[in-house]
């Protein structure tokens, strides 16, 4: 069980750096002007979304396995597993605004994908407090 939970470390830290990186690629594409900027935002952004699939899924399939094979339970794991679902409702969120830069079509400023960039931050900081101190 201890290579489940390494596992499931690593593909975590994996996602997290996407969803830390993919809003800082879209604060750059709602400040660029010229198309060939923007055509290669498009593509980084792409690339990185496709890349983070995988490493979502790895994360959230090693943590299920953890989840069976522990047999944990409590409020603090019903608090994070509704903070997991919020990380990947933002995930798919993410998708949704990288559609939106690919048929031109954003209509927010880079100081609005500033702060929801630190969305994933804050989840994080949640989801950890919550498995290290077990509040409840």
């Amino acid at each position: 069980m201890l290579w489940v939970k390494a596992l499931h470390i690593i593909f975590v830290t994996s996602w997290f750096a996407g969803l830390f990186y993919l809003p800082r690629l879209l604060v750059n594409h709602a400040m660029v002007t010229d198309s060939a900027s923007s055509d290669r935002l498009k593509m980084m952004e792409a690339k990185l979304y496709r890349f983070m699939w995988p490493l979502a899924l790895l994360a959230l399939g090693f943590g299920f396995c953890l989840w069976l094979g522990y047999g944990i339970s409590g409020g603090w794991m019903h608090a994070k597993l509704m903070l997991v679902l919020a990380l990947l409702g933002y995930h798919l969120y993410c998708g949704k605004l990288i559609n939106d830069f690919k048929q031109d079509k954003n209509s927010r400023s880079h100081v609005w994908y500033r702060w929801f960039n630190e969305v994933p931050v804050i989840l994080l900081a949640g989801i950890v407090i919550l498995v290290v101190v077990k509040p409840f």
